[in-house]
């Protein structure tokens, strides 16, 4: 009950075809080898400056920024008044830290000391803008980005400023005219493309920000350009889907388009679609190589075709030489699903044994578990899930569901669901919340359905709560491609199942279920296990599944699981 691929995932997907990168660790013994010599440097002589201020920029490349805030603050006490040079780099430095850590009005202030030892320094004053404009202080930033490009006329940063500036004075046409000029000047760099779809968001032209970014993508692959593709695709799936359609008709035989549009429509469950394009690369000699086969299998599951998918996915294995740890838990849930739970427990410790470990195979363990009885283990699993990852609150609603369903400890259960009502108090949709995530204070669609307020609310006994917390995020939110709507029926159906309705009020949420199911399937949400079989955690369609509606319902838009 979630969305599979998520924008990293897919985005890395895309970026690395099947491909992984390891990240540089701190741990590395020529690191620690080094921070030895420095803890050795500093111990003979405490007050050393220089070697603080290279102690910190390791620290810093590791992302260890607390550490790496101490040492720069020792470099700005010890660094002679007169050696300008290093107290410039440290004040740059540490106004970095700042960044990373959010505090602008700090990074601000040494940004702005930076730039007295050092006037003529056009990175200082760009960050010293930026940072006035993630201040507000839109006058200011409008003023050193101006400057910016008083003394570099082709500074596509500054051209990039005055654009953002414009668009919050609301001079969107002016906004336009910087950032085609700055394409002009670098029309051959992707990153001028990523600038000016940025801007093109601001302005609420997410077709646009999508041409740019697929242009972008056409001349390097730029990874950041599939993750902002993706990051569009979450709040104007249409967009993202048509903009891709439109490049696909100019150029039918790239096959890049039609990967990154299938992954884009496996994303948001649109799985038909994505077959057609995962396909299309087979079929046309485009792409063929084991990882294909993979999401042709996951795309078979959510379309309940269990005896192909189990087959691609097997094709997947021989294909691979049966390496790759993640097409076995692909296997496993299919087996899951098909109710063979030994034989998916199998398939997880094969992925397991290949190096594969993720939070959806241990979830899926946890469920293979559930439906053989080992509540215990199942608890503990979900137990650990929740220690892991506690601002996941799929995890506590999991997690209960064990605890009353399997367990039979309602009164655990109950502590659980009011954890999740506490925990997301006053994150109602649409709300202003203080660094909700958005510009405007309003928590996103996707953090707002996935917080399971609504669901906690109604196991818990607040089932008039839960209702307007579904109501909310349909007067709130635009759903574009059908999940949202999808989520909200399945609150609707298990509100309908309360044995303590009446007979007019159970048939009342039975209908707004079966039009917000309806609206789900028109926005093309084509996940059929999750609409037909999946029951975890009672965040599911399970108490209409009888309803004759609910069957001429799925009769209507078949065409969406072929």
């Amino acid at each position: 009950m979630k969305k599979l691929l998520t924008a990293t995932v897919v985005a890395a997907s895309i970026a690395s075809m099947g491909l992984s990168a390891q990240q540089k660790s701190i741990d590395n013994p020529m690191t620690q080898a080094m921070l030895d010599v420095y803890a050795k440097e500093l111990e003979a002589n405490p007050r050393d400056a220089e070697i603080y201020f290279r102690r910190a920029n390791e620290y810093y490349k590791f992302n260890q920024y607390l550490r790496a805030l101490a040492d720069v603050d020792k470099t700005l006490e010890y660094a002679p008044v007169n050696n300008r040079d290093l107290r410039f780099q440290a004040y740059m430095l540490r106004a970095d830290i700042y960044q990373m850590l959010n505090n602008h009005q700090k990074a601000l202030s040494d940004f702005s000391e930076a730039l007295k030892l050092d006037p003529a320094s056009f990175m200082a004053l760009y960050q010293k803008a930026n940072e006035e404009y993630e201040l507000g202080d839109y006058a200011a930033a409008k003023s050193d980005y101006t400057r910016l490009r008083s003394t570099n006329p082709r500074s596509v940063e500054a051209l990039t400023g005055l654009a953002r500036v414009a668009v919050k004075e609301n001079n969107l046409a002016l906004a336009s005219e910087y950032m085609d000029g700055a394409v002009q000047m670098m029309s051959a760099d992707s990153d001028i493309y990523i600038r000016r779809a940025s801007v093109r968001r601001m302005q609420g032209n997410n077709t646009g920000a999508v041409e740019d970014l697929l242009m972008a993508i056409s001349i390097d692959n730029n990874t950041r350009a599939f993750q902002e593709l993706i990051d569009i695709a979450n709040v104007d799936y249409p967009a993202v889907i048509s903009g891709l359609s439109t490049s696909i008709s100019y150029a039918p035989q790239q096959g890049m388009l039609y990967y990154i549009r299938g992954f884009i429509a496996q994303a948001h469950d649109h799985y038909a679609a994505a077959l057609a394009d995962y396909r299309k690369l087979i079929d046309q000699k485009m792409y063929e190589y084991a990882g294909l086969y993979n999401s042709i299998a996951q795309c078979e599951l959510a379309l309940c075709k269990y005896p192909k998918a189990l087959d691609d996915v097997d094709f997947a294995i021989s294909m691979d030489g049966g390496k790759n740890g993640e097409f076995y838990a692909t296997k496993a849930r299919i087996l899951y699903a098909q109710g063979k739970n030994e034989d998916a427990m199998k398939a997880l410790q094969d992925a397991s044994s290949r190096g594969y470990s993720s939070v959806n195979a241990h979830e899926l363990e946890a469920l293979v578990d559930f439906a053989s009885a080992r509540y215990d283990k199942a608890n503990e699993i979900f137990a650990s899930m929740v220690i892991d990852q506690p601002e996941v609150m799929r995890n506590y609603i999991y997690r209960a569901w064990v605890v009353a369903e399997g367990l039979k400890e309602p009164a655990n259960a109950l502590t659980l669901y009011n954890r999740v009502v506490s925990m997301t108090a006053g994150e109602n949709p649409g709300s202003d919340m203080p660094g909700a995530g958005t510009s405007d204070g309003k928590i996103p669609a996707l953090a707002a359905i996935q917080s399971y307020r609504g669901f906690a609310l109604l196991f818990s006994g607040d089932r008039e709560g839960a209702v307007k917390w579904a109501e909310d995020l349909l007067r709130d939110y635009r759903d574009t491609d059908g999940y949202l709507n999808f989520m909200v029926a399945c609150l609707y159906a298990q509100a309908s199942a309360d044995s303590a309705l009446s007979s007019s009020e159970k048939s009342s949420l039975t209908e707004r279920a079966i039009k917000t199911l309806e609206k789900s399937l028109q926005l093309g949400y084509g996940n059929l296990y999750e609409i037909s079989v999946a029951d975890t955690g009672r965040v599911s369609l399970a108490p209409i599944r009888n309803d004759s509606h609910f069957n001429a319902l799925l009769a209507r838009y078949a065409h969406l699981f072929e």
